[in-house]
């Protein structure tokens, strides 16, 4: 759905919309959205910008960063986000951006893509780290044994290692 400046100059736009999980493309994102994308949303124009405010709910799963095993993600976020046409800034010459300027958007053509403005905002929501559980044991650098379901075989450090003195308690 693109949020056109035309349209935007007639009416606001109320948008209420739901992707369902594998609609959207998240560009290589080390995650896969499990349940439907709820999207409501104004967009709206102020002087000459789109300003798009609204909030998404939606359920990702991902990888354990330590384990490995899968972990599911509850998104609920808000958002509230202004574009500029590109054509305000586009020049030959680098150009300082002022910080109150860091949360401006940009757009070329007729509008902005809803779509985009949904896949960037999911993908912001995802923790940096994935973690099933705070007390996550993670695997075995040895074996690759998954530490949460019990000891591992393997023999514990040699003393004569560097790292021997951080098993002592």
């Amino acid at each position: 759905m693109l949020i056109t400046l035309q349209e935007l100059e007639i009416h606001r736009m109320v948008v209420s919309k739901t992707y369902a999980a594998g609609e959207l493309d998240y560009h290589g994102a080390e995650f896969r959205q499990v349940g439907p994308l709820d999207v409501e949303a104004v967009a709206e124009l102020v002087g000459s910008e789109i300003r798009i405010r609204g909030s998404l709910r939606t359920r990702l799963e991902a990888a354990c960063d330590r384990c490995l095993e899968r972990v599911e993600i509850p998104v609920s976020r808000d958002f509230d986000l202004q574009y500029r046409p590109m054509q305000s800034i586009a020049r030959d010459e680098e150009v300082a951006i002022a910080s109150d300027e860091l949360d401006v958007g940009f757009f070329s053509g007729d509008g902005v893509e809803l779509a985009d403005v949904v896949t960037e905002q999911v993908i912001l929501s995802v923790p940096m780290k994935v973690v099933c559980r705070p007390e996550c044991r993670g695997l075995c650098p040895v074996c690759g044994a998954n530490r949460n379901r019990g000891a591992c075989q393997c023999p514990p450090a040699r003393p004569d290692s560097p790292f021997a003195s951080l098993l002592e308690g």
